[in-house]
């Protein structure tokens, strides 16, 4: 979503901080909030102005004419003000048709003034330009502004200045206010301007003689430009309409929202009701709202969402969670619904998501069963039939009723399964798995020729439609809103009409190598002489190519650093797709129009600010350029051309025959819902000829009728179906060329967001346009206005199919349309990753890992979250007993292997490891390098001997033999003894780690057998020389042992097998590792220069005859 309503507090706030204007501006910052738990003491110390001024009191909770309603007291003092609030605040009231409670006031001083010293003043965005309207009598009597107030538009990258206001605007005002006037409405643009404001009403703005006060003021801030503003705005709280709550719970899929590429979407409408929607989409969840609403449900609609943009697992699970959650808190006499809906999706892997909400299910599957709950899913896409399956299954596992469908189920009739109105299917049926389509059934492997260049359909020739004359442009009824005085028809002309052919090359801004093969497999599917994609722009790498398929065969595309090379390289290319980031998009496409062999640039992403898109379409108008987009998935034209992801991945492209044209086109906002719009007219008619999503913000870079006449004046294109939304006025042009004569092809039209109308308070659906902010803007006004106007009109969305088959039948009838026999497109093989995915084929793994995971949302330990194993506190042991042992050891045993640790960290610069370390560094390696020198040293002569120790001493233990024996028969073998003996250390100068480990040991460990055998050796050897003692490298060893085996957490194979592959000697080697990286950083803090042996301590010895 865009434009957001603001707090009347922050817009004044923004105001005074950063108007720019010579007018006296009065009463700046001198507000105070007031909510229920408000200390009026502090408040008063806060506002010392409050104890003396007279005052004005007010909801401060986008609540329209205030004063009419009775919701303003006026001129009162501090006490006075507090009684008034005693009857409002925490009171209930109602506002049109919305119900809500008064809790957030704003304190503001009187100003005495006269009804003459009172002005309205409003600055609103559209398509072409921002909108200054003024009237010289303003407050609560203004009436219709919009037919009194002198206006004046200023195009988009136009300045105002004082000259106009004062000429065009301030016409009936006294010249003794005209200079204060137009400086401060000069000032307050700027303003508009440089904060992305969308909308700014002040009503009244009073000028007396001391200056300039805002009294009242509505606002509205492009949230999109947050990234641009944050500065500015700081952290902006945007509240919920009037008549609605803000829960914490979409606060939190808001933040969730926030932190994801991904859409997710959550309006609370009603806590208790007993129907709930988990849609995935932003034009299919309206639909489903629309079709709930139509069948009754509206007063039972617990909530609005979506979710959408290929979330992941854990998004999909946290998103699902708060849903389930929300919906198991009251129950319901009837039990409850569950709409799990969606479009056919484009790129989003429908069996990945479900795995998030089948989670959410399970872990909710007693207060699901206990508020009986039934779940109706629906859904198509990538790999959808395994996410059906899925959902399935955890119905029957769980015993919650889940009704499972494909896409061979209208996408809405589970609503009215859901809602009793039509009867469930036992055993729908289901459409081919996603690899049927894409396995060749026909014995030859050739790629059939190209079979058609046209349309699917075969038009007679006296039927071929001849474009209309162009009309005048004209006005609409007289019921329509002001607005409309600026609608034109008039389509430049610089554009072209076919936007895409069969040799149509494009380029692709971004590394979308996934888009990119969907592109070439399309391709090759329509019989494309060659790729469509002749080379890609990603400027965070150099130059170089990179690998795709075509059909069978691997070929390199160039990519480029800059956008310039590319085009020089590829004069070809007149297609530029964009999949730069919402904050790099207006800065590539603008590049790309610099160029004039683009003539259409798509662009994906969603959320760039409508400022920079108005500059984008103003540009591209002068330009010639067509632009789709921005927040679309695209266009298709089969048989020639897809854009990015559109239509999805091969399955849906041969089920919904896009691989040949056919006679009908379409237009819509939504990309989902135009891949759903792709199975409709496969389904209803011969198929589609050319499919576009203009995307779903409020300024589209092209709109309906761009395309509408497009298609009109196509002579292959036989039946035009436009599905328009909520908000906007563009659908009234379509009813304006059909009554004119301009649009002459039957247009199937259905406008969604009906539902709308029936709620009590305003709701922002998922696509940001997607709002009306006047009644001509509600789907149900457009509706009936294209319907008066002649064009084919459903009743719901339901009957959108029936309608469009009603249409092309009658078309087929007279001969309009003869549909041709079907060709079989040429087979394309399957990716190896995605034939995977769908357990197609099976591969042993290059790796298998049993410690760690860190796959989904969090990172996980042997099976322990991060986030609990930090809950838990366990330490540096306790991760490694995860990560080595896979297991979570006793507090005592995580101690002692950080005690180990700690005592094998360093033993000084003269041991060999410390010393090759040393040398490494002074040589000028790196850290890695003289790291690596150091443990190369360790072995059973330094450090390695942990490993040994527990071998030796375990063999000797196990086999009955005595201490005495065992040094014996060492002695005998000519074996040294591992882990017995030290340079400097002996029996009477005990090496205190030894002494520290010991006392640890005997006191927490439950058994020290090996030990206790160990330290009897050690009797037995220090008897013989004092240095032959058990040294740290053998008491870690033979302690481990015993840790191993009694500590409750491994059999006795498992024990020894854990000393067999040197986990031990891993002890000393992730000790030591800290004290050669404390050596290497000495060295370098020391600046010690190259490391050179001094000759008087390297003794040579050289053979006789080479002395002589």
């Amino acid at each position: 979503m865009s434009a957001k309503a603001i707090s009347e507090q922050t817009g004044k706030e923004f105001l005074y901080k950063h108007v720019c204007t010579s007018a006296a501006v009065q009463n700046r910052f001198r507000y105070a909030s007031v909510t229920a738990e408000t200390d009026w003491d502090r408040l008063a110390q806060d506002h010392p102005w409050l104890l003396t001024e007279r005052l004005v009191v007010k909801p401060d909770q986008l609540i329209k004419r205030r004063g009419k309603l009775g919701l303003v007291g006026i001129n009162l003092d501090l006490e006075g003000v507090r009684e008034w609030l005693s009857g409002h605040l925490m009171r209930e009231t109602t506002v049109g048709k919305a119900k809500g409670v008064l809790k957030n006031f704003l304190i503001e001083p009187f100003v005495p003034h006269t009804q003459e010293e009172e002005f309205y003043v409003c600055i609103y965005a559209t398509r072409e330009g921002d909108h200054v309207l003024f009237h010289h009598e303003g407050g609560v009597e203004v009436g219709d502004v919009d037919a009194k107030a002198q206006r004046l538009m200023v195009a988009v990258d136009e300045k105002l200045s004082e000259d106009q206001v004062t000429e065009q605007l301030l016409t009936q005002v006294p010249d003794d206010k005209k200079e204060v006037l137009a400086s401060f409405i000069v000032g307050l643009f700027n303003l508009y301007e440089d904060l992305y404001f969308t909308y700014l009403e002040i009503n009244p703005l009073v000028v007396t003689q001391d200056g300039v006060y805002v009294l009242d003021m509505a606002a509205k801030i492009d949230a999109t430009a947050d990234y641009i503003c944050k500065a500015k705005w700081g952290d902006v709280e945007f509240p919920p309409p009037f008549g609605r709550e803000a829960y914490p719970e979409e606060a939190y899929i808001a933040d969730l929202d926030a932190k994801s590429g991904a859409s997710l979407k959550l309006t609370l409408l009603n806590p208790r009701g007993r129907i709930w929607t988990m849609v995935a989409g932003g034009g299919a969840s309206v639909v489903y709202s629309d079709t709930i609403c139509d069948l009754g449900g509206v007063d039972e609609l617990a909530n609005y969402g979506e979710y959408s943009g290929a979330p992941s697992e854990q998004q999909t699970y946290d998103y699902a969670k708060t849903i389930l959650s929300l919906m198991t808190r009251e129950k319901h006499s009837q039990g409850k619904v569950l709409i799990i809906g969606g479009s056919i999706a484009n790129f989003t892997n429908v069996a990945a998501t479900f795995k998030g909400i089948v989670r959410a299910i399970k872990d909710y599957q007693g207060p699901l069963k206990e508020h009986e709950v039934t779940i109706f899913v629906r859904r198509g896409g990538p790999n959808y039939q395994e996410g059906l399956r899925v959902m399935g299954e955890v119905g029957k596992t769980t015993g919650i009723p889940i009704h499972v469908f494909g896409t061979e189920t209208h996408m809405t009739a589970i609503v009215g399964m859901a809602l009793g109105h039509r009867p469930i299917p036992n055993q729908p049926p289901m459409d081919a798995h996603t690899a049927n389509f894409l396995l060749n059934a026909s014995n030859s492997a050739m790629t059939p020729a190209t079979t058609r260049t046209a349309s699917f359909s075969e038009p007679r020739t006296s039927n071929d439609v001849t474009p209309a004359k162009k009309s005048k442009a004209g006005l609409p009824a007289a019921s329509y809103h002001s607005d409309f005085f600026s609608l034109c028809l008039v389509v430049p002309s610089a554009k072209a009409t076919t936007l895409f052919r069969k040799q149509t090359k494009a380029m692709v801004w971004g590394m979308q190598t996934r888009a990119v093969q969907g592109m070439l497999d399309f391709d090759y599917v329509c019989s494309r002489d060659g790729p469509s994609v002749a080379a890609m722009v990603y400027p965070f790498t150099g130059d170089h190519k990179q690998k795709f398929y075509w059909g069978h065969k691997e070929i390199l595309l160039p990519v480029y650093k800059n956008m310039a090379d590319a085009m020089k390289k590829h004069p070809e290319v007149d297609v530029l797709i964009s999949f730069a980031s919402l904050r790099s998009a207006f800065d590539s496409t603008v590049e790309a129009m610099q160029y004039p062999q683009i003539h259409t640039i798509a662009i994906i992403a969603e959320g760039i600010p409508e400022a920079q898109t108005r500059k984008m379409i103003k540009m591209a108008d002068e330009k010639g350029v067509t632009i789709i987009g921005p927040a679309t998935v695209g266009g298709i034209k089969p048989g020639c051309f897809k854009i990015g992801n559109t239509g999805g991945m091969l399955d849906n492209i041969l089920a919904s025959k896009l691989y040949r044209p056919g006679s009908v086109a379409y237009v819509s906002r939504s990309g989902g819902m135009s891949n759903e719009l792709n199975n409709i007219i496969s389904r209803t008619t011969d198929g589609v000829y050319e499919g576009v999503a203009i995307g779903g913000d409020r300024y589209p870079g092209s709109t309906f009728m761009d395309h509408v006449l497009r298609y009109q004046d196509t002579p292959g294109i036989q039946m035009i179906v436009v599905l328009g939304e909520i908000g906007g006025t563009e659908e009234y042009k379509i009813c304006q060329g059909i009554r004119e004569g301009r649009i002459t092809k039957p247009v199937v039209c259905w406008c969604i967001g009906t539902c709308a109308t029936m709620f009590t308070s305003e709701v922002q659906f998922g696509h940001a346009g997607a709002c009306a902010n006047q009644a001509s803007e509600t789907a149900v006004a457009k509706n009936q206005a294209l319907r008066d106007a002649g064009a084919y009109v459903p009743k719901s969305f339901d009957e959108l199919g029936d309608v469009i088959k009603t249409v092309y039948d009658e078309l087929v009838a007279n001969g309009t349309i003869i549909p041709a026999q079907e060709v079989p497109p040429p087979t394309v093989p399957m990716d190896y990753s995605w034939a995977r995915e769908l357990g197609l084929i099976r591969k042993p793994a290059s790796f298998m890992t049993s410690i760690c995971d860190e796959r989904g949302q969090e990172l996980i330990y042997a099976g322990m979250p991060i986030t609990e194993v930090f809950k838990e506190e366990m330490g540096l042991g306790g991760v490694l007993g995860l990560l080595w042992f896979q297991r979570r050891l006793p507090r005592y045993a995580c101690q002692f292997i950080e005690m180990c640790l700690m005592v094998t960290a360093d033993h000084g610069p003269a041991v060999s490891g410390a010393h090759n370390t040393i040398v490494c560094a002074r040589a000028g390696k790196d850290l890695i390098s003289s790291l690596t020198s150091g443990l190369l040293t360790i072995g059973d002569r330094f450090g390695g001997a942990l490993d040994a120790a527990a071998k030796q001493f375990s063999k000797a233990f196990d086999s009955g033999m005595l201490p005495m024996e065992f040094v014996n028969k060492m002695k005998k073998d000519g074996k040294l003894i591992m882990g017995i003996g030290h340079r400097v250390k002996s029996i009477n100068n005990p090496d205190m780690r030894v002494q520290i480990l010991k006392d640890f040991v005997k006191q927490h460990f439950p058994s020290t057998q090996l030990l206790d055998y160990a330290l009897d050796v050690e009797k037995i050897t220090t008897s013989k020389k004092p240095n032959l003692i058990l040294n740290v490298d053998g008491f870690i060893g033979v302690a481990f042992v015993d840790l191993l085996r009694t500590c409750g957490g491994f059999t006795r194979d498992e024990a020894d097998e854990f000393v067999e592959i040197g986990a031990l000697n891993g002890i000393f080697v992730l000790g030591r590792s800290m004290g050669f990286i404390g050596h290497y950083l000495d060295q370098k803090r020391l600046k010690q220069g190259l490391y050179r042996h001094p000759w008087d301590d390297i003794s040579y010895v050289l053979p006789e005859h080479m002395s002589m």
